[in-house]
């Protein structure tokens, strides 16, 4: 089932997507939720076309733990190794934007990058899971951009600022819960020439791998997500640019990239 969010004559819901046009195609209805999807819940069956809603982040998590260098070619690509263990950071809330919202380029960076991830939507609050229990915790998928001043990133070390700038975290269109993440397509493109094509498979570390890791540490929340690092093929945006990324059995996401302020 897809799940979208979404926001329609000031009111902010949860609804089922229905039909298999792209996004905002006349073809594609939301069924709207009762409630909140993590937990049981009924499809009211009142619809509404997609095309009359402006679609929101699809979850609006209480944090953002992301993986970086879990393919081997971005890692080379960048000068970089194959870490030992994962290399997890945070994106904050701050960051997190919807489909057809603008990336705003930092005023404080001249070297913006597209990063296309799988991006892993927990379901219920969950702690030190073990791998068996991976795909309990586990809500859905959906596609994500880790949006990245590279220069930043190079020139500061620590990769707050580089990663967390405010809509450096573009999620959606939805979300996607009956889907194996372990084998898929994974593609950006900029203006519509291919950038990145990958799949999930190449990753370093898997989904069940990360989840295991990650909450090892901390307690994750339905809501939150975790981004599984990008493949190969990396490269710069500049303002005007729209960048796509598109996941096989989840969809697209595109955004465009303005000038802040």
């Amino acid at each position: 089932m897809r799940i979208a969010r979404f926001s329609i004559d000031g009111n902010v819901a949860f609804g089922a997507v229905e039909g298999e046009s792209a996004p905002g195609a006349e073809g594609l209805v939301l069924d709207i939720i009762k409630g909140i999807p993590y937990a049981d819940f009924e499809l009211s069956g009142t619809k509404v076309p997609l095309s009359k809603v402006r679609l929101l982040p699809p979850v609006l998590p209480n944090k953002v733990v992301a993986i970086g260098r879990n393919y081997a070619e971005h890692a080379a690509e960048l000068g970089n190794e194959v870490p030992e263990v994962p290399v997890a950071f945070f994106k904050p809330t701050t960051s997190v934007i919807g489909s057809g919202d603008a990336i705003e380029y930092p005023s404080f960076s001249n070297d913006l990058h597209h990063e296309a991830e799988l991006a892993v939507v927990i379901g219920r609050m969950c702690r030190e899971v073990p791998r068996e229990r991976v795909k309990d915790v586990v809500f859905g998928y959906t596609c994500a951009n880790d949006v990245t001043a590279r220069d930043v990133q190079q020139r500061e070390k620590q990769w707050a600022r580089a990663k967390g700038f405010d809509t450096a975290c573009p999620l959606g269109p939805w979300v996607e819960t009956d889907l194996d993440p372990s084998d898929l397509t994974i593609q950006c493109t900029v203006n519509g020439q291919q950038r990145q094509l990958g799949r999930t498979s190449e990753m370093v570390r898997s989904v069940e791998d990360l989840v295991v890791h990650i909450t090892e540490a901390m307690t994750l929340l339905p809501g939150d997500v975790i981004l599984t690092g990008t493949p190969a093929g990396v490269g710069p945006l500049t303002v005007g640019d729209e960048v796509a990324v598109t996941i096989e059995g989840i969809g697209t996401l595109t955004n465009k990239v303005i000038k802040r302020g």
